[in-house]
């Protein structure tokens, strides 16, 4: 009996070593499970990111591929514009206004079209882009040089355990052709070249970067053509002639392709102003008519420019200009795609769908209402018209005085004194309504009032709110003293590139800065500038460095 209890203990433990074993094997086999299963899913997530970046860059290729598509038939059109028989039917001062915004559209869409190609190829081969060399045009021998040296900061060979002086064994010269009013002169750069001998090493400063690679314009002259062009109203055939009493010839055509490359590398700086416009609050709108060149029936048609603003109390100064062919408000609509917040607008129809989208409260124009009465008694010394003009001076005395108020002071005023003055007007026009007979000039004039007057009277209860259009209409004169130079290529190219150089700088000059320094430090940052970092050369954000200084 003492025999078998041994042995039965015997086999309880070895039954019981069995089961621990077995228990710690199916352990480790759930342990390589789990490491095995881990390890799929990780697989499959990465497969799945994998196919996901195959897909995006599929889509990439895809967009440009078409996108190279249409340029290239963009550059057809163009070529035919240029060469075709219907430029014959052009007028000369047409056809001299047609030609530089041809020969600007031109080399603004090969160079997309270069950058789009030469990204393809490069995925393709790994190669970098070789870009074509301009042929150089020579400098006349009297104008001025002003050398500027580019010297490495230590002449000791860097080569470890070197260390030994290097010698001068050369330079390389580059003239750069410079502007200022009245004056061309020459920059001169020139690079230094070092050699250690012992270490056979050649050491030379790089290239300053340039808006223009390897082309002759400083981006003072580059500056001084866009603000001529398109603040000073000044034709580039006109800008031709000028350059060639002070000594220089520049043809018409070179100047176009300067201004389509500066437009091209100027369009990021515009993109990121008219987003920081887009996150403001309360925004003015407005248009104004400009010609449009059709050149395949060798006329004009009457295309716009759209006017954008943040509200005359916003800390914000910009201003963004939209070109489009048409008057319709479906551009109005996709420029503020996604936009929320009150809108300044007159009382256009084109705003009209606009405005019935979520988010978006119109704000009326008092000035537009009150001009209605200006134009009545101008024409028929109505007395009624006159009484309404008093109603609307003591409404404007008020603004003047909060002009320069906090929001907050201003919305106490507007309440305190604004809002009975309003109430007083609408009563009296609601009253004067029912005495006048329909279909006149006087009913006509009272009848925007009162239709609207939720709308115009929005700004009483809202301190951040103006009371009028007239800031954006501001930003509309200074198209209109130059509207008879306003003629563009029917690609819209020309137009939406004039839309955009004006844009920064009118925005430049709404900063109290002067927009030719401006441009001018914009334009020698820009190419060694980071994207990321883009904001900072926005007008608004924008000082002018050491040697410069603002108006």
């Amino acid at each position: 009996m003492p025999e078998k209890n041994q042995t039965d203990g015997m086999n309880e433990a070895q039954l019981r070593s069995l089961v621990v074993s077995l228990i710690h094997q199916v352990s480790q086999n759930n342990n390589q499970i789990q490491i095995i299963s881990d390890q799929l899913k990780f697989q499959q997530e990465e497969l799945a990111r994998r196919d996901h970046e195959i897909k995006l860059r599929e889509q990439e290729i895809e967009w440009r591929d078409a996108k190279i598509e249409k340029l290239t038939h963009e550059i057809a059109v163009l070529n035919r514009w240029k060469f075709g028989r219907s430029r014959e039917h052009l007028s000369a001062e047409q056809l001299s206004l047609f030609d530089e915004t041809l020969d600007a559209d031109l080399l603004a869409v090969e160079e997309e079209l270069a950058e789009l190609r030469s990204g393809r190829d490069d995925e393709a081969s790994g190669k970098s882009k070789v870009r074509r060399r301009p042929v150089r045009t020579l400098l006349p021998e009297g104008l001025a040089r002003t050398e500027f040296l580019h010297e490495p900061d230590s002449t000791a060979c860097a080569t470890p355990g070197c260390g030994k002086p290097m010698q001068r064994i050369g330079q390389s010269v580059t003239d750069k052709l410079h502007y200022t009013p009245g004056t061309f002169s020459v920059h001169r750069h020139v690079r230094g070249k070092w050699v250690c001998r012992c270490c056979d090493k050649l050491v030379q400063e790089p290239v300053p970067a340039q808006v223009i690679d390897k082309g002759l314009p400083t981006a003072g002259l580059l500056a001084y053509v866009l603000v001529a062009k398109y603040a000073d109203h000044l034709p580039l055939a006109r800008q031709e002639h000028i350059f060639g009493r002070a000594g220089v010839a520049i043809p018409r055509s070179t100047l176009a392709q300067w201004v389509g490359h500066c437009g091209v590398q100027l369009q990021p700086l515009v993109d990121a102003l008219r987003t920081e416009v887009l996150a403001c609050p309360v925004l003015h709108a407005d248009e104004t008519p400009v010609q449009m060149l059709k050149p395949g029936i060798g006329k004009t048609h009457r295309a716009y420019l759209w006017v954008y603003a943040p509200a005359v109390f916003d800390p914000l100064r910009a201003v963004i200009y939209d070109f489009c062919e048409s008057r319709a408000g479906k551009h109005a609509n996709a420029f503020l795609a996604g936009w929320q917040g009150h809108l300044v607008v007159d009382d256009y129809k084109g705003y009209k769908q606009l405005l019935g989208r979520d988010g978006i409260t119109e704000v009326g124009c008092l000035a537009h209402a009150r001009r209605k009465f200006f134009d009545l008694h101008q024409a028929s010394q109505s007395t009624l018209a006159a009484k309404a003009l008093e109603y609307f001076s003591l409404v404007y005395d008020i603004e003047r005085e909060v002009r320069h108020a906090s929001t907050e002071e201003r919305l106490r005023m507007r309440q305190q004194h604004t809002k009975p003055a309003l109430k007083a007007m609408q009563d009296w026009m609601t009253l004067q309504r029912q005495k006048v007979p329909e279909g006149s000039a006087t009913a006509k004039a009272l009848d925007y009032s009162l239709r609207r007057w939720d709308a115009l009277t929005r700004f009483v209860d809202h301190g951040s709110l103006p009371a009028d259009n007239n800031h954006v209409e501001r930003q509309i004169r200074p198209i209109a003293v130059g509207r008879s130079n306003w003629l563009f290529a029917g690609s819209l190219r020309g137009g939406e590139r004039a839309a955009a150089v004006m844009s920064l700088v009118h925005s430049a000059r709404l900063n109290g800065l002067d927009p030719l320094a401006y441009l001018t430090d914009v334009l020698e940052r820009l190419p060694t500038h980071k994207m990321s970092a883009i904001g900072e050369l926005l007008p608004h954000r924008w000082t002018p460095p050491a040697h410069t200084t603002a108006a």
